[in-house]
């Protein structure tokens, strides 16, 4: 298996309110198939039926809430943005579950919540230097 990841499919109980919070923050998707697709640099963000996602992994549909034991990363590039987009997330309906602050590892972060529960850190790491694009190469660790 080669080293990627291609798409990132989060499971929503409705799929017009959780378009439209991503569109609140800013994202443009294309709905085919009651399923929305955004592109996310190098890969894609899809929503889709919490059901039918469980049903397509063989699994039964767990609860709609609480940890599901995975958070997305959006990094950026300064602490003013990381600010302005949790104040965009109180505003499309999102919930803040951690304001930005420097954390343990001394980077600045704060967390949310989309509206079916699923956790975004947004992250301001110098350490973690974007491209232009958008793109992020994790550094050397060594």
């Amino acid at each position: 298996m080669e080293q990627r990841i291609t798409l990132i499919t989060l499971g929503v109980l409705d799929l017009a309110r959780s378009k439209a919070f991503y569109e609140a923050l800013g994202w443009r998707g294309q709905e085919v198939a009651e399923t929305v697709f955004f592109q996310a640099g190098g890969l894609g963000l899809v929503l889709w039926s919490r059901d039918r996602l469980a049903a397509d992994c063989g699994l039964e549909p767990g609860p709609a809430t609480g940890f599901g034991g995975i958070a997305l990363a959006h990094n950026v590039r300064s602490e003013a943005e990381v600010d302005a987009l949790l104040t965009k997330v109180t505003e499309a309906g999102g919930t803040v579950t951690k304001p930005a602050a420097v954390n343990a590892v001394g980077f600045y972060s704060g967390a949310f919540t989309d509206p079916d529960g699923h956790a975004w850190e947004l992250a301001y790491n110098p350490g973690f230097p974007l491209a232009e694009d958008g793109s992020l190469t994790l550094p050397d660790f060594g």
